[in-house]
């Protein structure tokens, strides 16, 4: 059954990555923040309740006739140390950015803290915050299996340090600048691979510019970050443009209709953040792209796919890149299985430690759809769709939003027979996913 899917999309979901920094550096910052199109992902409302219980004063400018929009936060502190004890744990629910970045941020608070969060929250690695926090002078108790609750017991004499972080993680990295902020002296940060770079640019830690082929440049060198503190933030507005690891669901969509013109508007196009783009170029689609700039210190533009297909089998095999793309592979896996019948992934253990083992439930599910797939601790391959499933197919979606929005797009795009096993969990990141989706849908 062909369908073709066209239209412009003007409400695609507001960063999630740079929602959630613009709401923590907003709590830091000296004077009153107006944030405009803040994310109203299940994710970052966790951050705005979190740091409300921590005694910020946070306003909202919601459109009421449509609580699925951006909409705009005005937030105002008093500074690095503007925070107040809270009564009572600190529920980060599903959001591994809020609990790990914000450990950074109380780890210069005079208090202790619990942190906890949902079951999923609950069994995601923590020690990597642990280790580089206690460096600094703060208190990090942890569960016996190195996962939350985490308890941080901070300290207001944090000691600045020089790390070369073992692990490519921008959560990490943010949470040792936020603590850096508040240390007396430089604090040095040395990445083993360049990952997301908001918390530098939203901070004026680094700049960024303008390269019009950025899409086919070679991978970024992480340079190394300086933190001169104390730190002290002067309040800024900041405006978030939209999101595109959203955006990608989207591009797959249009790759894999029978036709397809879409129009993708003001979507994120930091360089740390469009590898899934290069991704799929390098498979034979030619996107292009429009009105290219920089708002609020990030690169912003449009993406247009155009009756576009990917002709060659996605590998990913350098680690800069695997890196670059980790939330992604879900979808960039399953367009490329379908469209190609193969996909190749490696150093990408990181998958294992997200909202759930993505390399076990993309191979179960694609195993379920005919596939056959090999798998490793690092990484998996799909070899051949060896059969087509008669009835329709059940699909664990391990309730993690990528996942269930990968198999989603392949149900509506190739009208494959398939049944999620919820989608409860896909407003974490895309709140008017299946709007957006019913919007492009032409026949």
């Amino acid at each position: 059954m062909s369908h073709r899917f066209e239209g412009e999309i003007l409400d695609l979901p507001s960063d999630k990555s740079i929602s959630h920094r613009s709401a923590l550096i907003a709590a830091l910052a000296k004077g009153t923040t107006h944030i405009e199109r803040f994310s109203t992902g299940l994710d970052n409302q966790t951050t705005l309740t979190v740091l409300q219980e921590l005694g910020l004063t946070i306003r909202e400018y919601r459109n009421l006739s449509s609580p699925e929009e951006p909409y705009s936060i005005e937030i105002h502190s008093e500074g690095l140390w503007s925070f107040k004890q809270p009564k009572k744990y600190l529920q980060c629910n599903n959001s591994g950015s809020t609990i790990r970045m914000l450990a950074g941020i109380l780890s210069a608070q005079p208090f202790c803290t619990t942190l906890v969060g949902d079951a999923s929250l609950m069994k995601r690695p923590m020690k990597r915050i642990q280790g580089p926090l206690m460096q600094m002078g703060a208190q990090i108790s942890l569960s016996p299996n190195g996962t939350a609750p985490v308890q941080v017991c901070g300290t207001k004499n944090l000691i600045p340090s020089e790390f070369n972080l073992p692990i490519a993680s921008a959560q990490v990295k943010s949470a040792i600048i936020f603590a850096a902020l508040h240390a007396e002296g430089e604090t040095r940060i040395q990445e083993p691979l360049q990952t997301r770079n908001h918390t530098e640019l939203m901070l004026g830690l680094i700049q960024n510019q303008i390269n019009q082929n950025d899409q086919n440049d070679s991978p970024i060198e992480p340079p190394i970050i300086s933190i001169q503190g104390p730190f002290q933030i002067e309040a800024k507005p900041f405006k978030i443009p939209a999101d595109p690891s959203a955006a990608c669901f989207l591009v797959a969509l249009g790759l894999l209709a029978t036709q397809a013109h879409i129009a993708i508007r003001n979507v994120c196009l930091n360089q740390t953040r469009t590898g899934f783009l290069k991704v799929v170029k390098r498979g034979g689609a030619n996107l292009t792209f429009e009105n290219k700039r920089i708002e609020s210190g990030e690169q912003v533009g449009d993406i247009i796919i155009s009756n576009q297909k990917i002709a060659s089998p996605l590998r990913l095999e350098d680690p800069t890149e695997v890196a670059n793309v980790i939330d992604e592979i879900p979808m960039l896996s399953v367009l490329s299985a379908f469209s190609t019948g193969s996909f190749f992934v490696t150093n990408a253990k990181e998958l294992r430690a997200k909202e759930c083992d993505r390399i076990s439930a993309l191979v179960q599910n694609l195993q379920a759809m005919g596939f056959i797939c090999n798998e490793w601790p690092e990484g998996f391959e799909v070899i051949k769709r060896d059969r087509e499933p008669k009835t329709s197919v059940a699909i664990n979606t391990f309730h993690d939003h990528r996942i269930a929005m990968a198999f989603e797009i392949i149900k509506v795009a190739k009208s494959e027979l398939i049944d999620l096993s919820e989608t409860a969990s896909i407003p974490v990141s895309f709140p008017n996913f299946f709007n957006v989706i019913k919007k492009l849908k032409v026949a």
